[in-house]
């Protein structure tokens, strides 16, 4: 390897890039562009990356998720996500980042190989994100994701899943933020397998916020958790994702 491309290779792997899909992704595309992506990274051949889009109405489960817990009263598309957790919901509105790092190195004051820090700094990251908008989120002991006081009926509510997956290192899945879906798909499941809460969304909080500005927080956040700003990103030769011609993941039920 010459200098010149020792010193281009250096350039892709030490930054994060970001990419925004304008239409909604089907969940077979993703999943099978995050698992192509993920062996990438690992195998050297392509950098780090946080993949913004928003699916079609389905539901997800994770490798803790119970059928009692599938509802499904329209017969929504259900896939078996092999990420943590249990029944996840996704649908338009819903903000999905799908964060692709390497987890051998350290991001920031994210320390390697360490995936409760990680899951951790994922929740930070959306709680600050979250106060730029005056929205106060926090964690609660026993639950992943983030809760807020809903700003209707007063009750303790979701507002943001996380779900990670990681193979050989190499984080794929992530996060999703309920921006203005359709809050009554999540009752086609109990969210989560936790019965006593319900869900909310940003535009509860406040109806004059759009995507863009819940995904200028996101980025603008990123480097307080993560240790760089991310890199936005528009073609393959710029390092981004291109969806494959996908195997459908298992389906939970036909």
């Amino acid at each position: 390897m010459t200098d010149e491309q020792a010193i281009a290779e250096k350039a892709i792997f030490d930054k994060i890039s970001w990419k925004r899909e304008k239409e909604l992704i089907p969940y077979e595309l993703a999943f099978e562009a995050m698992q192509q992506r993920a062996a990438a990274i690992r195998a050297g051949e392509a950098g780090e990356i946080l993949w913004f889009l928003e699916h079609p109405r389905l539901y997800t489960a994770g490798t803790s998720a119970k059928p009692a817990d599938l509802i499904n009263p329209e017969g929504l598309p259900t896939y078996d996500a092999g990420r943590g957790g249990q029944w996840t919901y996704h649908g338009p509105g819903q903000r999905i980042v799908y964060v692709m790092l390497d987890l051998q190195r350290d991001h920031g004051p994210t320390p390697a190989r360490d995936l409760r820090a990680f899951v951790q700094s994922l929740e930070r990251w959306v709680i600050t994100s979250l106060a730029r908008l005056g929205i106060k989120g926090r964690t609660e002991c026993g639950r992943i994701g983030v809760w807020v006081d809903d700003p209707l009926s007063g009750l303790e509510t979701k507002i943001a899943a996380i779900g990670i997956r990681v193979s050989r290192w190499v984080s794929w899945h992530g996060i999703s933020i309920n921006f203005d879906p359709l809050l009554s798909d999540f009752d086609g499941i109990i969210p989560c397998g936790i019965r006593e809460y319900g869900v909310t969304s940003v535009k509860r909080f406040n109806p004059g916020l759009t995507m863009e500005d819940l995904d200028e927080a996101l980025l603008a956040t990123w480097p307080q958790f993560f240790g760089v700003t991310p890199v936005s990103v528009t073609s393959e030769s710029d390092n981004t994702i291109l969806l494959p011609r996908a195997s459908t993941p298992s389906s939970v039920e036909s």
